[in-house]
């Protein structure tokens, strides 16, 4: 059997290269707890708004619950602005996340009209002014950046935004193979994170179109990244991480999990949901976690529409508890 290196970012050591990517709606506590029961070795929370996080937001600061059972916990800020992001990171500071990132890479229209997300792309001395103000308020926590491979085909320019943020303090980046005007379409260009791993001397962490074990055997070695980040791959799917390990480990591809193993993991995320934000609240945000969970199961179309009315915890645990007791001859 192999063995993995162990890697660091500044004096957080890391035990393997294995990464959940922050997603926004998605990446709450229950589901980097589960990644972290996985093998996942960093978690990311939700990208934070720093105005929002300033000004006190009670949605905000209830996205800001960490757990000591998700450690190491990286916490994402978002913002335009280097005075209000040193406000939100000298809060977030107060929390003791192993990690503070900045997120220079959500590609959504509300985001980057505002200057914010993939639009610091088009900005490299604005980006080395964020990380620069932030990092000297961080109290010593490793401050990294997460980014695209640039603004459009005609700005590709990673290597340069990755060159100065770490110039200003970063003390890792990680690097989604996309541009902003691809969105999510395409395919991630992996060459941009090798030119990025190439160009600093800290962590990097590749980003895009890894959904398999294999897929993570392979983007290190073709990019030589550190760490590799896994988004959309994980929805529904926290035993990707769990079963990339093991490859990279034993070079053995384990069979994904069974219906009834995905059905008990829904179960049990609505639960752990429940408990850390009530309810109502649990109910509407398992709905697309429910589905994920579902996705490609014999059945799982009716099961997702009785999910996507019902109201109540226990009646979506009735649904899929039925489910459950029905795989046997359907699934």
């Amino acid at each position: 059997m192999k063995t993995i290196p162990a890697w660091s970012i500044g004096k957080i050591t890391l035990q393997n290269p294995l990464v959940l990517a922050p997603m926004a709606g998605v990446t709450d506590l229950p589901t980097r707890l589960i990644a972290r029961e996985m093998g996942c070795a960093l978690v990311y929370t939700e990208m934070i708004s720093d105005k929002a996080l300033v000004f006190g937001n009670k949605r905000t600061l209830e996205m800001l619950k960490l757990s000591d059972g998700e450690r190491p916990v990286a916490v994402q800020l978002f913002g335009s602005e280097p005075g209000v992001m040193a406000e939100a990171a000298s809060m977030v500071r107060e929390l003791k996340p192993d990690i503070i990132d900045i997120n220079m890479g959500c590609p959504t229209p509300k985001i980057v009209k505002n200057g914010e997300g993939a639009a610091l792309m088009r900005k490299p001395d604005l980006a080395a002014a964020i990380v620069e103000a932030v990092v000297g308020v961080a109290g010593g926590i490793p401050v990294t950046v997460k980014m695209r491979k640039g603004w459009d085909r005609h700005t590709v320019n990673a290597v340069e935004v990755a060159k100065a943020v770490v110039e200003a303090g970063a003390a890792a980046v990680a690097v989604h193979g996309r541009t902003r005007d691809q969105l999510y379409s395409g395919s991630a260009d992996w060459g941009i994170i090798a030119s990025v791993k190439r160009a600093v001397n800290v962590p990097v962490i590749g980003n895009g179109d890894v959904r398999e074990p294999g897929d993570v055997r392979r983007m290190l070695e073709e990019t030589g990244c550190d760490g590799v980040m896994i988004g959309r791959g994980a929805l529904g799917n926290p035993w990707i991480f769990r079963r990339s390990l093991h490859f990279l480990l034993t070079g053995e591809v384990l069979p994904g999990p069974g219906a009834g193993e995905r059905i008990r993991m829904a179960i049990r995320h609505l639960r752990m949901q429940v408990d850390l934000k009530g309810e109502r609240m649990a109910v509407l945000q398992m709905r697309k976690h429910i589905a994920w969970y579902l996705k490609g199961l014999r059945g799982a179309s009716r099961v997702r529409d009785a999910i996507n009315v019902a109201t109540g915890a226990g009646e979506m645990v009735d649904i899929l508890e039925s489910f459950l007791a029905s795989c046997g001859e359907i699934c």
